[in-house]
């Protein structure tokens, strides 16, 4: 398996059309400046984890649960075959359904439906496809879920404050310096965050409206080379940060 690199990139824009979040206050007792900064920072996952669920179906329940079980057991050896370690496959979920005629528990029994979810965290993207395909033919009937991750999250949301605040800041300078003032330290800084986890290119969406000053910069890392069809892509890991500075 052939891979390739990601190029370091950073791209800073500011966005005028609606309506600002930007507020700048003079007289009295209030002579500041009140700004939001957004930062994404898109990085190559290292890590997926597969939601993988097997249902069947017998009028014994014992039958049922039993071919259950059988088809559960040949899904956690595939995964283990891919070099998966027995502490990163979880048992999520386990149901047992009866089925009526008509779904009407007046109506004839006509036998039980055994449900089994199992998460598995695979580190080897390159193995995604073939332990998918191995599940499957061991008995996985739904695919529940496929999510990409990265093992250094905290790093990368930690580089995205920083942005975040950065961004800020230089929002605050360019619109003080428009009104004929300067930026002095900051009285307040918090934190909103709109959630970190996206498709590549998928810009996240906004509770409120304003104008802010938004950074977009893409990590290092390897990707899974086209000559897959597997195509992870990046996710993003987002911070928003609300800044109040003093305005001399």
């Amino acid at each position: 398996m052939s891979f390739r690199s990601t190029l370091f990139v950073v791209i800073a824009l500011i966005t005028f059309g609606i309506p600002a979040h930007a507020q700048l206050n003079s007289g009295g007792a209030s002579n500041s400046i009140f700004v939001n900064g957004e930062a994404e920072v898109r990085v190559v996952p290292d890590e997926v984890m597969l939601t993988l669920g097997v249902e069947t179906f017998d009028k014994v329940l014992k039958v049922s649960k039993k071919l259950n079980d059988e088809r559960i057991a040949k899904t956690i050896a595939a995964a283990k075959s891919h070099g998966v370690a027995a502490e990163h496959i979880q048992t999520d979920y386990i149901g047992i359904e009866p089925r009526y005629q008509n779904y009407d528990v007046s109506n004839t029994l006509l036998g039980y439906v055994v449900r089994k979810t199992v998460v598995i965290r695979l580190k080897d993207l390159a193995k995604f496809e073939e332990l998918l395909s191995d599940a499957l033919e061991a008995g996985v009937t739904h695919v529940h879920g496929v999510e990409f991750r990265t093992t250094e999250l905290r790093k990368y949301r930690d580089e995205a404050r920083k942005l975040a605040l950065k961004a800020a800041q230089e929002k605050a300078e360019l619109l003080a310096g428009e009104a004929g003032r300067k930026v002095g330290k900051a009285l307040s800084i918090g934190e909103s965050s709109f959630g970190y986890w996206s498709s590549y290119g998928t810009w996240w969406n906004r509770y409120g409206s304003g104008v802010m000053q938004n950074v977009v910069q893409n990590m290092g890392g390897t990707s899974v080379s086209t000559d897959n069809t597997l195509a992870p892509g990046q996710i993003a890991i987002r911070a928003t940060v609300n800044t109040t500075f003093v305005l001399d």
